[in-house]
This record gives structure tokens, sequence and C-alpha cells, in this order.
């Protein structure tokens, strides 16, 4: 398993802040790696910094050994890696295949179609709602909306941002079998996700954040039966 993404050292300042103070963590290729914590923990802002979104005061983030510290956000995207983000964030005004063809705008014109229809494959409720306004779907469906719409442009890495928030448990637990059936199909993902339970049962290793800091990490299966991890995250 080679390296897909290397976080060194980053330390991320909303003004005063000191939000996310000198992690490092890797993802390896066809890994899930999930980051959990408590809201407000720094799993975001890492995203975000990954993404391009934000900045790091020091250290650096390699993406196929190849360092996006200083690269703009639109250029990461080309590069292959793919930010579902927190609270979904689709065009409710457009229909879910223009949603989808909005993902699309840095990959290849001969593969958008092919794409559309993996897409389609994946979640075919998507197809049957293929005209039909994006702002008019269900909780569960706008985030396979947001999730389809991150495929589209053929990503290395996927990375979702507490994709189960404001859904109903079943539906939580479809999103967590598409993600499952995604990573099983070659997409390596880093997951945030504050639902633990959830989280730890699909990953291949975890980090737990705390306050910006890692303070644990390791298979996610040795992580579930931690004592720690159980009684802050697992509501034992």
């Amino acid at each position: 398993m080679g390296s897909v993404l290397t976080v060194k050292n980053i330390n991320v300042y909303y003004g005063a802040i000191h939000a996310i103070k000198g992690i490092s963590f890797d993802v390896n290729k066809g890994e899930i790696v999930t980051l959990i914590g408590a809201n407000g923990a720094g799993k975001s802002t890492t995203l975000h910094t990954i993404s391009g979104l934000l900045r790091s005061k020091t250290g650096d983030i390699e993406f196929l050994d190849s360092s996006i510290a200083r690269t703009p956000a639109h250029k990461i995207v080309s590069k292959g890696i793919s930010h579902v983000p927190e609270g979904r964030r689709i065009f409710a005004g457009l229909t879910v295949e223009d949603n989808l063809q909005m993902g699309a705008f840095t990959t290849k014109p001969e593969r958008i179609d092919q794409n559309l229809e993996y897409v389609y494959e994946q979640f075919p409720r998507l197809k049957e709602r293929a005209k039909q306004i994006a702002g008019t779907l269900s909780g569960g469906e706008q985030q396979m909306l947001a999730m389809g719409r991150g495929l589209m442009s053929d990503p290395r890495l996927l990375m979702l941002d507490e994709p189960s928030m404001g859904l109903a448990p079943i539906l939580v637990d479809q999103i967590f079998e598409i993600i499952h059936r995604l990573n099983k199909a070659g997409t390596t993902i880093l997951l945030v996700e504050q639902n633990a339970q959830m989280a730890l049962s699909i990953a291949t290793r975890a980090y737990v954040l705390e306050t910006g800091r890692i303070t644990l990490e390791g298979p996610a299966s040795e992580l579930m039966d931690n004592e720690e991890v159980r009684k802050a995250y697992l509501g034992e």
C-alpha cells in the first residue's frame, strides 16, 4: 500500500485561535481512514486545510508524493482530491443531473458520461431523480447527491465531512453501506464523522482529535475496543 496523503506537522489558526496543533497523519491507497472527535475538535478544519481552503503556518501536506501545501483549492481538485463538505452544499435550484455535471468541471470531457454512469450505478435513486430539482430531495438523497458529485471528478482521494449529520438512523446505515461499497470498488476515503461507532465499524485506521491535537491512533478495530474511546465517543 503506497501513501496517497501525508500530513506533516500542520498548525492552523483562525485569527488568534490555534485550531490545529501540530498534527501529522497519513492515508494509504485503498484505506478508509477516519478522524473522530467531539464537535470543535478540528476535524473539519483539517479537511479544509488539505483541500486548500485554509493554510497551515507550518509543515507540509503531500498528495501522491507531491507537496500541495501552497496549491490553490481548484488545482487540488484537478490533482485528484474531492471534498464532500459538511452540510452537503448542493446547488438546490439545479436538477440532480446538473449538480453532478458541476462536479465534473475538472474532468476530461470524454470521461464525464462514463463517470455519470458510474455514479448512477452506485446511487440508483439519483438516476430515478435525475431531472428533479435538487432542493426537493430528502436529506439522505441530498447526501447521496453530494457524494455522487464528489465522485464525478475521478478522485484518487474522497474526503467526506460528516456524511451522517442530520439523517435518520436508517439512512445513516444506508450512507455507511454506500461508503463501504465505494471503498471496496477502489476509492480511498478520508472520513470525518461524529458518529464514532459507525465510522470505526467501516474504517481501516482511525485518529482521535481532541482540541486540535491527535491523542490516539491505530487500527479502527483496536480503537473500537479502547476504554477511553468507548467512554468518550461510544456512549459507554
